[in-house]
Formats: structure tokens, sequence, C-alpha cells
């Protein structure tokens, strides 16, 4: 990865790769605890310049005709798809303890939105409507708003970073990631990939903290916000923005529920489950946590969900594991927080529940099934973010669509049935942004991703994900001028009296 190297202190902004001077900190591996390199964070000073050049560099850009645009961007993905993968798998491994086959398969998926959003971009920028008036042309325009910032999570560092990034650039927008913390590294890393392919100066990464963030949000000169992270920081940084009256896409955090149904297909159930819930070690804003399981499969399932469940090896991503740890010591304290409190208030321990004996070094935490778990209980309540899989017993499905509705959350909702009247009613019922009948967690650039409710505001992918960066500009061309009727001054006749009649 020529221009980085992690072991280095300071970090390099793209595309010049100036060193960051501000105060650094050390990265730790979160499975072993073994450092990683150092982490810088921008001064003032170089917030304000790289602001300045990025908005130079957007300017050029998005003259630039979307044909030429929709290249670069095309660029981009070859470079993804052409790069030696591993290096920068294996330091997202080592920086954010992703099992290594999750960090490949991540970097793997971005190629595809780049070439959507380039095509997407290309083939429509804007609508003629039907005209309100002879001779006259009329017509919406889209037009980016200039720059976009990018505020970034330390799950998916590379992957959510392009789905707005990729929407962005091909709207026409220069970008600045502020990555998160504990990413800090590996989105450093990936801006190699945008070396080559665009304008010197149209987007850039600024290693930094929440201070960062908030210089970004507030400048003047940008323009346009995406967030992903939880819910409490996407309600400021929705607030701060709309003081600013900033267009803002906040992707936050949920507490997805998992049906399983009556009428369940278990054994495609419980390994579906296993995903849901433990996939990142629960670190997934869209994993499931709630489970809600009709009374009559309850058992069954719960055996099939155990059985999967304990196939699991815990351990470094690097190692042959599916279970990596918790991103910080923070984080886990958090989860044995709500798994200890929901024992102390009745749930029932089933399986997991503690650190793994044979790993006290590092932030694990065994897969861990609660079950005879309450509505009413804190894990239930909050957003629990590790791996943890809360089991509520329900007397039927028309119950459990109402208590996956009880939530402040609405993301995303998981339901395992093969009858299909139940599926069709649980994806008209569920109060959520996307829905997923017996297959758990995907996603498709295609397809509009965001959630409903405290989860989040507009959208990410699709074609909803393009106009987010886009704005309207209603056009009104009259090719054959004439004077119209309804311009001043207006004819005599059209004035009244109180009586109703013509003045004079």
């Amino acid at each position: 990865m020529t221009g980085f190297d992690p072991a280095v202190p300071g970090f390099y902004l793209q595309p010049d790769y100036r060193v960051a001077s501000g105060e650094g900190a050390a990265v730790l591996d979160p499975a072993s605890l073994a450092p990683v390199g150092n982490r810088a964070i921008v001064t003032e000073a170089e917030i304000s310049d790289v602001v300045a050049s990025v908005n130079a560099a957007q300017k050029l850009w998005a003259r630039l005709d979307a044909k030429s645009r929709a290249t670069a961007l095309h660029r981009i993905a070859h470079a993804i798809e052409t790069a030696d993968v591993r290096p920068l798998a294996m330091l997202m491994t080592r920086e954010i303890g992703k099992p290594y086959p999750e960090s490949v398969g991540e970097i793997a998926n971005c190629a595809g939105v780049f070439r959507y959003y380039a095509e997407m971009a290309r083939d429509e920028a804007g609508k003629i409507a039907g005209t309100t008036q002879a001779g006259s042309f009329q017509y919406a325009r889209y037009e980016p708003y200039g720059v976009s910032v990018h505020i970034m999570p330390f799950n998916f560092p590379i992957l959510l970073m392009c789905w707005t990034v990729a929407a962005s650039l091909a709207a026409g927008n220069g970008c600045i990631v502020k990555p998160a913390e504990a990413a800090t590294l590996t989105t450093l890393a990936f801006m190699e990939r945008f070396r080559s392919a665009l304008p010197d100066g149209l987007i850039a990464c600024l290693p930094g903290d929440a201070a960062t963030a908030r210089a970004l949000i507030e400048s003047e000169d940008t323009n346009v916000i995406a967030f992903t992270g939880s819910v409490g920081a996407g309600q400021a940084i929705a607030a701060a923005a709309a003081r600013l009256m900033k267009p803002a896409v906040i992707e936050a955090g949920g507490s997805d529920p998992f049906i399983v149904t009556a009428h369940a297909p278990l054994d495609i159930a419980a390994a579906g489950a296993v995903t849901a819930a433990f996939h990142l070690s629960g670190q997934v804003c869209t994993s499931a946590e709630r489970f809600f399981v009709v009374d009559v499969v309850h058992d069954a399932f719960l055996e099939r969900f155990v059985t999967e469940t304990s196939r699991l090896r815990i351990g470094h991503g690097l190692g042959r594991s599916e279970i990596g740890p918790l991103v910080t010591e923070a984080a886990r304290a958090k989860v044995s927080r709500l798994v200890d409190q929901a024992i102390s208030a009745g749930a029932r321990l089933v399986l997991g529940g503690r650190v793994p004996p044979d790993l006290p070094v590092g932030w694990f935490y065994e897969p861990t099934i609660l079950a005879d778990v309450t509505p009413e209980m804190a894990i239930f309540r909050e957003e629990c973010f590790g791996p943890v899989a809360a089991i509520c017993r329900v007397p039927d499905f028309e119950t459990a669509i109402t208590l996956a509705n009880q939530s402040p959350f609405g993301l995303g909702a998981s339901i395992f049935t093969d009858d299909l009247g139940e599926a069709m009613e649980a994806a008209e019922c569920l109060e959520a942004g996307m829905v997923w009948v017996n297959n758990p967690l995907i996603d498709n650039d295609a397809l509009p991703f965001g959630g409903w409710k405290r989860s989040g505001l507009g959208r990410e992918l699709g074609r909803q994900g393009l106009d987010a960066f886009r704005r309207s500009k209603m056009v009104v061309i009259d090719h054959k001028p004439v004077r119209q009727g309804w311009w001043y001054p207006y004819p005599d006749d059209w004035f009244f009296d109180e009586g109703g009649r013509t003045l004079k």
C-alpha cells in the first residue's frame, strides 16, 4: 500500500498525503491488545485547508460531463477489484477485530456500488414535465450540493463509506471522510484506491475525533452530511445540521426483531438466527437482538439455535474463528451489564454470558442466548450491539408483530416462516426500513437502505441514495417569447368595486 505504513506516527491526507500534525493515540488490536500503529487528529488549520482544497476541486468536477464522471467511478471500481486485498483486510482485522474472511468480503463488495452509481447518475439528470403554458419548455435538473461530509462507523468502515461516497461523487460533489476513530488506519489505507482515479483534491480523509466531525459539520464550506452510527450521535448530528439548514442522511442504530412463527423452517431459522445475532460479534446496526418465538415451536427452535451457536469458534480474526472481540472495553462492559441485568430480572441464561476463560486478553465475550426475556427488560429497550440473542416466548404471530413494533427503533426486522400469508403480513405491518423473510441482513445496491423512527433519516443506496446528494432546480424556458396576459399591468376590466361593478 504505497504511501501508508500503520507503524508510522501520524497519518496521511488524500490526495497529497501530508502528515496530520495534531495529537494522536496508539491503536491496539482489540483481540490481543498489541500495538497496531498510531492515529493522529488533524488540526483546525488542516481542516480549513482541506475543506478549501476539496471545494476548489469540486467546482471543476461538477462541470464535467456525466460520462466522464462515470468513467472515473468505474476506474475506482477497477482499482478496488485489482488491488491485492490481503494487506488491507489484515489491517482491518487487526484494527477492529473483524474476522479476516469478513474483512476480505467487505472490501470486495465495494466495487459494485461505484459501478452502480456511475451508471445511475449517467442514466438521468432531471425530468421534463408536461408544460403549463404553450410555447414553454419546463423541466427539473439535478445538481450537486458542493462538498459532502461522511462521518463513518467502525464496524463497516470501508463498505458504508463507499455507499455514500459513490453516490456523492456520482452526483458531482467533492467528499470529506471523517473515519471512525477505531477504524482510522483501515480507512486511510483504503484511500489509495482513489489516488489514480480522481482529480487531485476531490476527496480527502481527515482522521480525528468528535471535535473534528463538529468542525466539518459547522463549516460554512460544507453542504451535506452523511452519518452512520449510534442513535444518540445521529440525533446530535441531525440537530447540528438542521441549525445550518444542511441536509443530512442519518443511518442510526437499531434493536432489530427476529420472529420465528409456528410455520417456520426451524433448521433454516436457527442457522439464520446465528448469523443475524452474532455476525461481527453482534456489532452490526441490523443485528437481530429481540427474538420473538411462537410458543408451539419455541423449545424446538431454542434447541436448534443452541446447537448451531455452539459450533462457533471464538478467537483472533486472523485465525479460524467466526467470533472476534468487541471493539473496545467499554463496548464489552455494556454487553455484560445488559446481560447481567436481564438475568437479575428473571431471564434464563441458556448459553454464554461470560468472557471466554481461555481468552482473558482482549475484549472477547461469548455468544450468548437468553430465554424467558420480557419486553420490559433493559436488553429489549436498549441497543445491545454485542453477541446476545434475547428470546421472548409469544403465543402467536399477531403478538410477535405487536411486540416487535413496540420499540423506538425501526431499522430492520426478520421473520422466518413458510406461510406466504404471514410473510406478506409481516412485510406490510413491521415498522422497519428493511424486512427480511427467511434470509437476514443482506442488502442490494439498487434498493434503499435506512430506518424508521429513531433509527434514521433519509436513505442510502438505490435512487434515493443518489438523490440525497443532489438538489433539484426547476427551469422554465419560453422558447417563443411573448408577453403573457397575466403580467403587469392588469387590464382595467379585471378590477371591480364592492358592488361587483367594473371600475371606470
